[in-house]
């Protein structure tokens, strides 16, 4: 079953890869228009979502048009992300800009600052691993968690370090994240706004308790580096804005703040960013978990 799986998979990524991207973009968007109706379970869960931060100001049949329109953000997202993938740095600069001061050339004779970004599944999120080639002064790296079928994985990760990214698998790759860490003028992306697991930290996300992982915070204040949160951001058709320009402190009065402050902070900026553009955000994941309950967002 996975070697047809896997064959499957690289003749889509072909075909997709064969496409001008505005054609990749409208095929994605239809695919995630057709995905809205054929899958229940993701269908459920993103409309539960979406009623319980909008359902006080937002009608039911607005409920149901922005869950549509967030599976097409899904599709298009996901179709261009293969596409995307094998594009030169030059022929992505038309459809993809990278706004940050901070990740500007340190001035000569100073190497450029460590740096944590918390990202989110915002947009065109495979993009943020393409941010080194937009800001060359810094060595990109992202952790990620690796496929049960190892065939798949391999192609994921083939089409993803064309980026020039380094990618750290979380269960295994603690040693090589460590030392990549202790380097002057790295920048590290880590998703985190998914649920934080049963470690998490409970805190408020658009109105509600959910379970944060504290990952970013830990990392920027272990290795002393400045945390930036990074949305990617549809500005149109197959067009993205990464907009790095917020940063986090995580010290106060020359002493580090705690991680519940810092990833309040965090939180408080994908709500904006969630609140700017809803239907650019990832709605299909259950985000508000808690500790030994199920909530009203679960399937």
């Amino acid at each position: 079953m996975e070697p047809a799986l896997y064959l499957l998979a690289r003749a889509v990524v072909g075909v997709i890869q064969a496409l001008p991207l505005k054609w990749v973009a409208r095929l994605g968007r239809g695919a995630g228009g057709l995905a809205y109706w054929l899958d229940a379970r993701h269908r459920r869960v993103a409309r539960r979502n979406l009623d319980l931060c909008f359902g006080r100001e937002k009608s039911p049949a607005q409920i149901r048009a922005l869950a549509r329109e967030n599976f097409r953000r899904i599709g298009e997202s996901f179709a261009c992300a293969a596409k995307t993938a094998a594009m030169s740095l030059e022929e992505l600069r038309p459809h993809v800009e990278l706004v940050s001061p901070q990740l500007q050339k340190p001035p000569a004779g100073r190497a450029p600052p460590r740096m944590v970004a918390a990202i989110g599944h915002f947009g065109n999120f495979e993009l943020y691993a393409r941010s080194g080639q937009f800001a060359p002064a810094y060595r990109c790296a992202t952790t990620y968690r690796g496929f049960r079928q190892p065939s798949l994985n391999r192609l994921l990760q083939g089409l993803r370090e064309r980026s020039g990214c380094l990618f750290f698998e979380r269960r295994v790759d603690g040693p090589a994240l460590r030392a990549f860490m202790r380097q002057p003028g790295v920048l590290l992306g880590l998703l985190s706004d998914q649920a934080g697991g049963q470690n998490g930290l409970e805190l408020p996300f658009l109105g509600h308790e959910c379970l944060t992982s504290p990952a970013p915070a830990v990392f920027a204040l272990r290795y002393d580096c400045g945390l930036l949160i990074a949305v990617c951001y549809r500005i149109g058709l197959a067009r993205w804005r990464i907009d790095a320009t917020q940063e986090i402190p995580t010290r106060e009065a020359g002493k580090p703040r705690s991680l519940s402050a810092i990833m309040a902070d965090v939180n408080r900026a994908f709500e904006a960013a969630v609140l700017r553009d809803p239907a650019n955000w990832f709605w299909v994941h259950n985000r508000w978990k808690s500790r030994g309950r199920r909530t009203a967002c679960q399937p």
